[in-house]
């Protein structure tokens, strides 16, 4: 059958999709959770779904459904990276590409990059340079960091937008903004809000990614509190679990460069909630006055630090995990070496090439520890990766609302972006059926475009990640594209997808950090100093070169050279918004 060919919109019946799918079955501390972004938001699998009868859909003409002037309105935009760079087609570029011409098409925009970072900090340093006007502020930019929003605001440069977002925003967008009002705290001075989050919603939490084959190969079970993780870690290492009779393997693999919490993959923080609870390392949380407290600094943590030191001086865990950072930690488990790690859902695709190792490997996704008392144990929640903020001489909030709304069609399945934003981009159809695995588009594509990349945000805007996998899952008949992309996963992907349903299934372990606005001013001077202080404790406690009782001492010194300052300040604040 000839493929059908859909350029920017789908007119399909929902009578034809539901027939089609039936039978599917300081700063580091306060910013946002900055890290690499879900590679799960932007690959694709194979949805196996009927797409339906082949109509031809063509493109409205340059201005349209802008109101019909013919006329295009450009708005500058800032980037931090390009994230498609090496995969625009001939002539294309970061300006020039599929999805700014489909903008420009369907609502007379376009959305040029004028100001580009190429890592984080040569752009908040191109940031700066704009606020001070040795360059040109963009019309719209994002911002990654509390210390800049604040920066921005007290510099006049950013706009107010309270009364834009009241009169301009579609009101499905208050709603999803509405379930997160504390993402606009870094944003609000004197009740005056001054940007949005970037796409506000609860990423996928971390689950334990195991060698499923060396729990065989040793009959074990998987680990659900620490007796056990110790138990299995130990005969990882010293049991030779891929039968290769070499002592070449260990248990467990974790980073340590971004204070022993990393976030969202090879992250070590279960370890440490599960004699701390919620007062995990490196987070604002509670206590039972209702006031907030540092998390590193908990007794609990002097527990967890205790217990990983006698594992590391065992042999047990990742050996330089101080010194690396959280990829390549998670890459000792890709070459074989580690059998556990802990991450987001989406790290199973990323290590399965832990095959060309061991070909009968099998990775396999769990529940992370319990406490000894049966409690759950805790992890950082991210709602968002960043704010966007608007120069104060841009003028047109109305058309940039528009455009936002647009973009969530592809979280909603509604609109233009059912299945995605570009056939034959981030889905195709092939044979009738709803497809998101380039390799199985046709023709083939093995380094797509990725159009979700191509907007003002990082990644395309989402609603909470593991919903449609739950719900699938429970036997529910895919009828969006995000619960045809779940569907498919099954297929595909099984381990990944039952390890989004486990995410699914224990949310509430996600704590945002409660402490999120500007740094305090004690903060400002004193912070940098207590971070560097914390992660040389824990690192020289774990690594053998400090005895456990320095962690007593180092609370000592965390009070005394700014903490408990820092600590008043920071319950004046949550006092204030409460």
């Amino acid at each position: 059958m000839k493929k059908r060919k859909v350029a920017l919109s789908l007119l399909l019946g929902t009578a034809m999709l539901l027939s089609a799918c039936g039978g599917s079955g300081g700063e580091s501390s306060q910013g946002s959770s900055s890290q690499e972004s879900s590679p799960a938001a932007e690959n694709s699998e194979d949805a196996g779904a009927d797409a339906g009868a082949e109509e031809e859909s063509s493109v409205a003409d340059a201005g349209e459904e802008a109101g019909g002037s013919g006329e295009v309105l450009t708005i500058t935009i800032a980037k931090q990276l390009d994230e498609n760079t090496g995969r625009y087609a001939s002539g294309d570029d970061i300006n020039n590409n599929p999805m700014t011409r489909l903008a420009e098409e369907k609502l007379g925009l376009k959305m040029e990059t004028t100001l580009l970072g190429g890592d984080a900090g040569n752009y908040d340093t191109k940031l700066r340079l704009a606020l001070t006007g040795s360059e040109d502020l963009p019309d719209v930019f994002p911002v990654y960091g509390t210390q800049m929003i604040a920066d921005m605001i007290e510099s006049g440069r950013a706009k107010d937008i309270t009364d834009d977002i009241e009169q301009y925003m579609p009101e499905r967008l208050k709603e999803v903004y509405d379930q997160y009002p504390a993402t606009f705290y870094p944003l609000t001075k004197d009740g005056r809000t001054y940007g949005i989050a970037c796409s506000p919603h609860l990423t996928e939490g971390q689950v334990m990614i195991i060698r499923q084959d060396w729990l065989d190969n040793l009959g074990l079970q998987a680990p659900t509190n620490m007796d056990e993780f110790e138990a299995v870690i130990k005969a990882f290492t010293e049991d030779d679990p891929d039968g290769n009779g070499q002592k070449d393997t260990y248990g467990f693999t974790y980073s340590g460069s971004d204070l022993y919490n990393t976030g969202w993959v090879a992250d070590p923080v279960t370890l440490f909630s599960a004699y701390s609870g919620k007062n995990y390392p490196g987070s604002w949380q509670e206590d039972e006055s209702g006031n907030l407290m540092y998390g590193s600094i908990h007794e609990g943590n002097k527990k967890a630090l205790e217990r990983i030191a006698q594992w590391h001086a065992n042999g047990w865990l990742f050996q330089e995990a101080a010194a690396t950072g959280a990829w390549d930690a998670m890459g000792q488990f890709t070459e074989g070496k580690a059998g556990i790690f802990i991450g987001r859902p989406w790290a199973i695709g990323s290590v399965a090439d832990v095959t060309s190792v061991h070909p009968d490997a099998v990775i396999k996704a769990y529940p992370t520890l319990r406490q000894d008392n049966g409690d759950p144990t805790y992890q950082a929640a991210e709602v968002n990766d960043g704010w966007l903020m608007f120069n104060s001489e841009f003028e047109h909030m109305e058309e940039f609302f528009k455009y936002l709304d647009w973009l969530y069609d592809g979280a909603f399945g509604t609109g233009d972006f059912q299945y995605g934003y570009l056939q034959e981009y981030d889905y195709d159809i092939v044979n009738d059926k709803v497809v998101f695995d380039s390799t199985l588009f046709d023709p083939p594509v093995t380094d797509p475009f990725m159009p979700g990349k191509s907007t003002v945000m990082k990644n395309s805007p989402a609603l909470n990640t593991t919903d449609d996998y739950v719900n699938v899952s429970g036997g529910k008949t895919p009828e969006s594209g995000g619960e045809i992309r779940a569907a498919a996963a099954f297929e595909t992907s099984p381990a990944m997808a039952e390890g989004y349903v486990i995410a699914g299934q224990h949310t509430e372990e996600q704590l945002p950090n409660m402490f999120n606005t500007a740094p305090t001013s004690t903060m400002q001077r004193s912070w940098e100093q207590l971070q560097t202080m914390e992660k040389q404790l824990y690192t020289n406690i774990i690594y053998g070169k400090e005895s456990i009782d320095a962690f007593d001492k180092f609370v000592e010194d965390w009070k005394a050279q700014g903490g408990d300052q820092i600590t008043q300040e920071v319950n004046e604040w949550y006092q204030s918004v409460k």
